[in-house]
């Protein structure tokens, strides 16, 4: 299994990158005259693939030999991350605790911990729509090769589909998988997570402002050289043309943003489309959603509670924003916006929406 995993994850890999290069270029709205800032500041940028994707990390800084050191220990904090989460490598920590599922607690990390801890929390506040277990169920598809499994497949392995068999010990900083077979997958936030943690690291290294884009999850802090708040575009999930990419813009100063939608990993069969936001009580892809965004402080819970509201719906998701406090944009499944209060004051669109 875990082979073939292996294979599956650098298959497509490539798919991954053209695909998150296509989201990054729509999400991250650059800007220009940045030479005319009275203080000198300027924009620093570097790209580096980690964590199977394109990630970009921008800072102000009027130094250039700072803001590369910055970049580069942002960087180094990503790969360490990577190191801890990816399932796929036979020596993380969250494979050691798949590995161990059913026969032993496993001495992990504080990362791993804290993860962990906040993806359950997701998972309690969605009514277990965002479930980290999701694992044995997402192996069984292949996106790339445009494979479905059968019902029957899936519905084996939704058995070992329930995120309340995690069990975190935070005194023996241990993780015990209840039940055999159950697979930790924590690629719905371990990259909103990675984001917030670079900012964190660049912040350590005297950087006041910048923006972190792991793929589609984007933590900003600060302000640009021009004394405006970052810029991000959110894409139109009914796109049919560069031209028409960008639905709307919102100004992020000290927040993360992420979308979830399902023109990212997808394929057609017979006429239906299927996607790699998965039910975790179906094992089939959610339907009521064409896009989730959400605005909140950590990258970690916009990564996460955009996979767990786009799977609950818009009725539901809206109710779960409201009580959290957190700001988003929901687009259904027939094109309609469903917006929060807060997010009407910060959103522009470029385009008539329903």
């Amino acid at each position: 299994m875990k082979n073939k995993l292996k294979v599956k994850s650098e298959k497509l890999i490539v798919f991954k990158i053209f695909n998150y290069c296509l989201i990054f270029t729509i999400f991250y709205i650059l800007f220009t005259a940045l030479s005319c800032s009275p203080n000198k500041e300027r924009i620093f940028k570097k790209d580096k693939i980690l964590m199977d994707t394109l990630i970009t990390i921008t800072v102000v800084s009027d130094l250039k030999d700072t803001a590369e050191k910055a970049i580069d220990a942002a960087f180094s904090e990503i790969e360490y991350l990577e190191k801890l989460s990816n399932h796929y490598s036979p020596d993380s920590e969250i494979t050691r605790i798949n590995r161990n599922a059913g026969v032993s607690e496993v001495k992990v990390s504080d990362d791993i911990l804290k993860l962990l801890e906040k993806a359950l929390y997701v998972s309690e506040n969605t009514e277990g729509a965002f479930d980290v277990t999701i694992g044995p169920v997402i192996a069984l598809y292949d996106f790339n090769k445009k494979i479905r499994p059968d019902y029957g497949m899936i519905k084996k392995n939704l058995s070992l589909v329930n995120y309340r068999d995690i069990i975190i010990n935070r005194d023996k900083s241990t993780v015990f998988l209840k039940k055999k077979g159950v697979l930790i997958d924590l690629g719905g936030i371990a990259k909103g997570y990675a984001a917030d943690k670079a900012a964190e690291t660049l912040k350590k290294q005297g950087i006041r402002s910048g923006l972190v884009a792991v793929a589609g999850d984007i933590k900003a802090f600060g302000l640009k050289p021009d004394g405006k708040p970052w810029k991000i575009g959110i894409r139109n999930p009914e796109a049919k043309d560069k031209e028409d990419d960008i639905m709307a813009t919102v100004e992020l100063e000290d927040m993360a943003i992420s979308t979830s939608g399902d023109y990212e990993r997808f394929f057609l069969f017979n006429g239906k489309r299927y996607h790699h936001l998965l039910n975790p009580k179906t094992g089939l892809s959610a339907q009521e959603c064409r896009s989730v965004s959400i605005i909140t402080k950590e990258g970690a819970f916009t990564d996460a509670f955009a996979t767990g509201i786009f799977i609950l719906g818009p009725e539901q998701g809206l109710k779960v924003l409201d009580k959290l406090g957190f700001e988003g944009m929901i687009i259904d499944s027939q094109g309609k916006s469903h917006l929060t209060q807060g997010i009407r004051k910060k959103i522009e669109f470029k385009r008539t929406v329903s």
